[in-house]
């Protein structure tokens, strides 16, 4: 009897100590990832990387040290490896059956922190939808139109879509066509429409970005002009609605007729 409350008591006083061990260890853990993170976040390597790729890569590494974390307690706590790895085999596959899409889009923005098709503060036109992007998360990305409606669009979507990024470059081309009445003197249309592009501020005048204006097509009742603007990216919209003010004022001033 008295063996048998001796072996009682022992397990119950290892398996106190095991509780107790494990939590210290818990919080000793949690101490240490969070310095961990924390000395990352500041270090140079990761603090050059854009903001969106620093913080997946820094996530990653908070979850994998917890898994670890994790495991160690369950481990002193008595459970055996053994088992702790099937049950978690087990749920990983039910998980991954289970999650499939999610998965999918897991993969779509590891791709894009990987190759950067895009990055915050771009506008973008992508899977049927275009806004500027203001979060690209390892699921989904957000997207701002113009009129400030939020659109969430899976990342395993954008992947798999032709984006077009208007932000990637410092310059950008304002295209324009203009139709005038088939009688109408071509010269005097071109030299008016360079006179407009010519004044405009905002419109880049150098060597291999021109602006330019010439008859480019038309039909038996109109004449097609062609006007093309290099300007900077935040001022395309501006020289777009300037452009077509402006010169429909000139034409009118000139009596130039619509077809």
């Amino acid at each position: 009897m008295n063996t048998t409350l001796d072996a009682v008591i022992q397990t119950i006083v290892k398996a106190c100590s095991n509780i107790v061990f494990a939590v210290i260890l818990f919080f000793v853990g949690k101490w240490a990832i969070n310095k961990i993170t924390k000395l990352l976040d500041g270090g140079k390597l990761i603090g050059k990387l854009e903001v969106t790729a620093k913080n997946y890569i820094l996530s990653t590494v908070k979850i994998g040290l917890y898994v670890l974390l994790g495991i160690s307690i369950i481990n002193m706590l008595g459970v055996p490896m053994a088992s702790i790895i099937t049950v978690l085999a087990s749920c990983g596959l039910a998980v991954g059956m289970a999650l499939q899409g999610a998965l999918q889009n897991l993969a779509g923005g590891i791709m894009l922190m990987a190759f950067h098709p895009f990055k915050r503060g771009d506008f973008i036109d992508a899977a049927g939808v275009s806004g500027t992007v203001k979060e690209i998360s390892l699921f989904y990305t957000l997207l701002c139109t113009a009129n400030t409606k939020h659109i969430t669009v899976p990342n395993g979507s954008l992947m798999n879509a032709n984006v077009v990024n208007y932000s990637a470059e410092k310059y950008r081309r304002v295209d324009m066509v203009f139709s005038y009445d088939w009688d109408e003197d071509p010269v005097k249309i071109q030299n008016l429409l360079m006179s407009v592009l010519e004044k405009h501020p905002m419109i880049i005048k150098e060597e291999g970005k021109l602006p330019f204006a010439r008859l480019s097509g038309g039909t038996d009742q109109s004449l097609a002009f062609t006007v093309r603007a290099w300007t900077l990216q935040e001022n395309y919209w501006t020289v777009f609605y300037d452009l077509n003010q402006q010169i429909t004022e000139i034409m009118s001033e000139n009596n130039i007729k619509a077809p």
